[in-house]
């Protein structure tokens, strides 16, 4: 069957996350993103893992629903570990991605886990603990457990990271490199930003939302035609399998906070060419850039961009219904007007991914405002003006022009 996962959140019990982060409205959310399997996320907590076990119950192999409900959502176990260590004379800071097939799994894992550090701390924990020992640990549990680098590119905690990270897979990973089958895009970057890389294509590339809060859940997502099931899961994502796995959805890379160079308070933000006519140093501050994703894969690509390996899983480029629906109007996401036609749209029409990927024009057009269907299909088409993030600043798609977009409020106004 095809269905659509997000494998990377986060629960109520992690720092800056929403009190809704809750199984209730995951489920709820997930309905209405269309969303298939949701990553539990942070079951190294003992509160939250509590939680799982209470309202949990076991539906296809290696994955959960609700208990006492009918509900379609199944649960996959999940849990992300923030490493921070010294390795070859630089601080170290990667975040690691597990997967795990039951909860007897999980409990040999937070055992081992626990000895290390304090799991009740965050629903993230942040360990003292080299990346390849913490494989070591995980495989140890189980061997069907998945290990995944998270947000590969992002500046501060990544395998990739210009400021914490390492240049190769095996200088994080050592001989524990073969079991490292997949990395997590993150949403600054894309697969054709990786493709670029060797690692970016030796490893399957996964996208995820890392949501804190259920509205931003399916903001990135993978798209399976699979078995529904744990093992059949983990194989598709193994075995690179196009037919299995068939593509990624993803956030335009531009919007994520760390797509170009830069500093946030001074409001600088550069491309790479821009970054190297100043050598790294901010021409306001006179302190070193951060430097972001696209800088940092040129640094490691040996491809030129547009590069596309055979057999590739493919990728789409998206944006969140919310923010179409708030361009459209001129209005801002989270406001009364923005809701309203949110829900009508999906209320009438479905999933919002169905929405983003499949209801034709017409539908649309008789559906919800023109404009709004208007800007559905510039999305879908790729026909968007984009402003690059920075330095921590999410960047902007934009798909009406701010000219448009006046006339368009206007309109609206006059209406």
């Amino acid at each position: 069957m095809q269905f659509f996962a997000d494998f990377h959140i986060h629960s109520k019990y992690s720092r800056a996350t929403s009190k809704d982060m809750d199984l209730e409205h995951l489920d709820k959310w997930s309905k209405i993103k269309g969303i298939k399997v949701l990553g539990t996320g942070d079951f190294t907590h003992p509160e939250w893992l509590k939680l799982l076990k209470e309202k949990l119950t076991p539906a296809e192999s290696g994955l959960f629903k609700l208990r006492n409900s009918d509900s379609e959502t199944r649960f996959i176990l999940t849990s992300e570990i923030s490493c921070i260590y010294t390795k070859n004379n630089r601080v170290r800071k990667v975040h690691i991605l597990i997967f795990a097939s039951s909860f007897k799994v999980v409990e040999k894992i937070n055992v081992q886990l626990g000895l290390l550090g304090n799991l009740k701390s965050d629903g993230r924990p942040i360990l003292g603990l080299d990346a390849k020992e913490l494989v070591r640990i995980i495989l140890n549990a189980s061997d069907d457990c998945l290990v995944v680098p998270a947000h590969l590119m992002t500046p501060w905690f990544s395998l990739f990271g210009s400021k914490s990270g390492f240049n190769f897979l095996e200088e994080c990973f050592e001989e524990y490199s073969k079991y490292i089958f997949a990395g997590e895009t993150g949403l600054s970057a894309d697969p054709g930003m990786l493709w670029r890389m060797p690692d970016g294509r030796r490893i399957t590339l996964l996208s995820n939302s890392d949501a804190h809060s259920p509205a931003k859940l399916g903001r990135e997502a993978n798209v399976f035609d699979a078995e529904l099931s744990y093992s059949a899961i983990i194989d598709a994502i193994k075995s690179k399998d196009p037919k299995k796995f068939l593509y990624t959805v993803e956030f335009f890379p531009e919007e994520g906070k760390y797509h170009f160079d830069g500093h946030r308070n001074c409001e600088v933000r550069l491309s790479p060419r821009e970054t190297k006519k100043y050598n790294g140093i901010c021409p306001v501050c006179a302190r070193p850039l951060t430097i972001g994703v696209l800088n940092r894969v040129e640094e490691l690509a040996d491809r030129p961009e547009g590069f596309k390996p055979e057999n590739a899983i493919l990728f789409k480029s998206l944006v969140p219904l919310e923010e179409i629906i708030a361009d459209s109007l001129g209005r801002n996401t989270g406001t009364k007007e923005v809701k309203k036609q949110y829900n009508s749209l999906t209320e009438k029409l479905g999933s919002e991914f169905n929405i983003l990927l499949s209801v034709s024009k017409e539908e649309l057009e008789r559906a919800t405002l023109p404009e709004i269907a208007e800007g559905i299909i510039k999305v879908r088409e790729g026909n968007v003006v984009k402003e690059p993030g920075y330095d921590g600043v999410f960047g902007k798609i934009r798909i009406f022009s701010k000219e448009a977009t006046k006339m368009l409020t206007r309109q609206d106004t006059l209406f």
